[in-house]
């Protein structure tokens, strides 16, 4: 045997049987049950909210053709898909939840109501180089606005109302919304005469947070831009001041070129209805370095930091694209949409300690039948979990001592103990973990729940 087989194989007793050690592919996001449960509140609560606002659910299928997936990939993006065939069929896992949006858009025009809005939360699988905090499979939650021909640049300034209620939902309150027009800085290499370097120098640009300014200008050096061009784009994504002040020395730049005025013209009156939205000038701000590095962006760019743990990156992005679905339909559908990367960003701020799974069960109270007759324990245990009572009944046999070690080390909030002595009396006690406070009741649901309630 191989010296791998001999680490990854044991026999066991009489040499008949080959146990595999169990191991998880890299770059896949297994969780200890707490941490699922943690998991599992912060996808709720990101459900919550899109609905909130009136998002649609969607779910689309893992695996789709291979030519519905590739219409518009290239590049990294194809190199990254996993795909096989099965039979005669070309398929392909998808490797985000836009490209199945627009399929589905266009397969469902008709049936569809527009505007569109739909969310969903799903995993999608790149088979890109796994390393620390970069997964294969993961959860994206998406949120898109559709419109059917057009769609007014009002639902641009809603997305960060979103943004600004579902980050504060997931405990975080000192974050920043930024956002810039992709119409201005299109403009402005216009104006300078690098409208065919637009799409490289937007990627370099979209870089300075992470490598810095004087990285950037030796990038935008090496695509052999003059230097009175990068010392025209370094100035302006260098402009600062108030939200107010940005707009103000945009316009005072005075230039004329058409898409870098529509662009100004957008951003100025995103921040006009942002405001409108209830979403204070202290969440959110124009940023002219934040330019998102997908090709599909077209007018208004996100992204989200939180304030102190900028390293993390950004933790919600998107933006407005002019047509969807053009690889799928001659109908032009333009949209605004934003995503989180669920899993990174859990796995980020599990590992720096800023969240915390405190519970490893989902019960809230756990009945310890010490009785051969189970009737009465099953009975109250069907009546809580009738009235929404999580409820856990421990079955093996097993000393009071085992049973209650069982509660504290899954953190379950109360025990009941019924044995015989409480089916006489009809009186039970209901034992808080935390505190050790032990209240006697009536055995009945409606008075365990009055204690479980308070």
């Amino acid at each position: 045997m191989k010296n791998n087989d001999e680490k990854n194989y044991k026999k066991a007793k009489g040499g008949k049987k080959m146990i595999t050690e169990p191991r998880t592919l890299p770059g896949f996001m297994e969780l200890l049950p707490n941490e699922q449960i943690l998991f599992d509140q912060m996808k709720q609560k990101i459900e919550e909210t899109y609905q909130r606002f009136g998002f649609l659910p969607l779910d689309t299928p893992i695996l789709e053709l291979s030519e519905i997936l590739l219409a518009k990939a290239g590049g990294e993006t194809e190199k990254q898909i996993y795909r096989f065939q099965k039979g005669d069929t070309d398929i392909s896992m998808r490797f985000d939840l836009t490209v199945p949006l627009a399929k589905y858009v266009a397969k469902n025009y008709g049936n569809l109501s527009f505007p569109f809005r739909r969310y969903q939360i799903g995993k999608v699988y790149r088979g890109e180089r796994a390393q620390k905090g970069r997964f294969r499979e993961f959860y994206q939650c998406d949120i898109d606005i559709i419109g059917d021909g057009e769609l007014s640049i009002i639902n641009d300034a809603e997305i960060p109302s979103v943004i600004y209620q579902l980050i504060q939902e997931l405990g975080f309150q000192d974050f920043t919304i930024c956002m810039n027009n992709r119409k201005i800085l299109n403009g402005l290499f216009e104006e300078i005469n690098q409208k065919e370097n637009a799409t490289e120098i937007l990627r370099v640009i979209d870089k300075i947070e992470k490598i810095g300014k004087e990285a950037v200008t030796q990038e935008l050096e090496k695509l052999e831009l003059t230097q009175k061009s990068i010392d025209a784009i370094m100035n302006f994504i260098a402009i600062d001041g108030t939200t107010d002040e940005k707009l103000e020395k945009l316009q005072n730049l005075n230039i004329q070129n058409e898409t870098f005025q529509l662009g100004l013209q957008e951003l100025t009156q995103v921040v006009k209805y942002i405001r409108m939205f209830g979403v204070p000038d202290t969440h959110f701000k124009v940023d002219l370095t934040i330019a998102r590095g997908l090709d599909y962006y077209t007018g208004t760019v996100y992204e989200t930091f939180l304030n102190d743990y900028r390293e993390i990156g950004s933790v919600c992005s998107g933006g407005r694209y002019e047509n969807l679905a053009e690889y799928y339909t001659d109908k032009k559908l333009p949209g605004v949409g934003i995503s989180i990367g669920l899993t990174r960003l859990f796995y980020k701020l599990n590992e720096m300690g800023l969240i915390k799974a405190e519970k490893s069960s989902m019960a809230d109270i756990l009945v310890i039948p010490m009785l051969e007759d189970m009737t009465k324990p099953i009975q109250i245990a069907s009546e809580l979990r009738k009235n929404g009572i999580c409820t856990e009944i421990y079955l093996n046999d097993k000393k009071l001592k085992a049973k209650l070690k069982y509660a504290d080390k899954l953190q379950i909030p109360y025990v009941m103990i019924i044995g015989e002595d409480e089916v006489a009396s009809n009186q039970v006690k209901v034992k808080n973990m935390q505190t050790g406070e032990e209240t006697e009741v009536a055995l009945e649901a409606s008075k365990i729940i009055e204690i479980i309630s308070k």
